[in-house]
């Protein structure tokens, strides 16, 4: 049967079976080891020098915060976008940054206008510390979450043991006396 033919059959149940549709295939999940290595890879393309010390630091900034995160990717909720910005931050957004500078000649990234009057290393800087805002917002998040969680339980504990402590603060002036023995 022809093409045309065959799509007539099919569209009414005769000839040919239909081929199986494509199945998509997705890339597995990057677990915390990935990302660890995919943070090696990035600083080792800004080590021995390979980069002006402005970008370097920069790089140490993202990378540190980044580590801190990702052992707690598990707080953070499955497929929440800061678990997903902190993981596309490992493998994608900063080392594509790095990259990209690192393909240009370094005199000509440095000091030539590309954007807005800025070189390609004042627009690396700019990406760099606004991953490294980012990241710090995810993980000042991820504490936050984490000491409403301590709070939440410390309140469930005072409701079903009694009231809490004074949490260690001084009561300076006040001095209880001692309990007296019963005659």
């Amino acid at each position: 049967m022809s093409g045309f033919a065959d799509r007539v059959a099919r569209a009414f149940g005769r000839g040919r079976a239909a081929e199986p549709a494509p199945r998509l295939v997705l890339a597995p999940v990057p677990t915390s080891e990935d990302l660890i290595a995919a943070v090696g890879r990035a600083e080792a393309m800004v080590a021995d020098g390979a980069v002006p010390a402005p970008v370097a630091s920069r790089v140490a900034r993202v990378t540190r915060v980044v580590r801190d995160a990702i052992p707690r990717l598990d707080r953070m909720g499955a497929g929440s976008p800061q678990a997903y910005s902190v993981m596309a931050t490992a493998t994608d957004y900063l080392p594509e940054a790095i990259a990209g500078y690192l393909r240009l000649p370094r005199d000509w990234a440095n000091s030539r206008p590309v954007d807005n009057g800025r070189s390609s290393l004042m627009v690396l800087i700019d990406q760099l510390d606004l991953l490294a805002r980012t990241m710090d917002q995810v993980l000042d998040a991820v504490n936050r979450s984490d000491a409403a969680a301590l709070v939440a339980h410390g309140r469930f504990l005072a409701e079903k043991f009694g009231h809490a402590s004074g949490g260690g603060q001084l009561e300076i002036g006040q001095i209880t006396p001692p309990p007296q023995p019963a005659p």
